[in-house]
């Protein structure tokens, strides 16, 4: 979960603890030259997951309730969603997204309090659309049950 602590040794024999930041060299060069941003929420019944990408569909960082330590039905939570935003924006740190597309997907409880949190933060959201997949008359339902 969120940053990792290393202990080096200094020369007088303290221990310096600082902390180290989860984003990888090569999403902090991802992070660069960025002017716009895409943001893909998908809210489930059971979990919430955010992935940032540029413009083109490359991924940059992303988070879930899961893998930030929630279990069971405390993953779907609106307060587990607007906690995957704040590991996002620790992850990307000091970077600016630029103009954002937010794309929502599913019908979990976290859909409405992800993209709070990201307009809570100050991010210039452009376009929100919903691509949650709606049947068009598709599979055939199950029969009838009988009691």
């Amino acid at each position: 979960m969120g940053k990792k602590r290393v202990v080096e040794q200094q020369q007088g024999g303290e221990a310096l603890v600082s902390a180290k930041s989860s984003a990888t060299k090569k999403s902090r060069k991802k992070l660069a030259g960025l002017t716009s941003t895409r943001v893909y929420i998908a809210a489930s019944y059971n979990n919430t997951s955010i992935s940032v990408t540029d413009s083109t569909g490359n991924l940059i960082v992303w988070s879930s309730a899961g893998s930030m330590g929630f279990k069971g039905p405390k993953k779907a939570t609106p307060y587990a969603a607007s906690r995957v935003v704040e590991n996002i924006f620790d992850k990307l740190g000091t970077s600016d997204l630029g103009k954002v597309s937010v794309y929502v997907k599913g019908v979990g409880s976290g859909r409405d309090a992800a993209i709070r949190a990201f307009s809570g933060r100050g991010v210039n959201i452009v376009e929100l659309s919903d691509i949650t997949p709606v049947p068009h008359n598709g599979c055939r339902p199950r029969k009838a049950r009988r009691v």
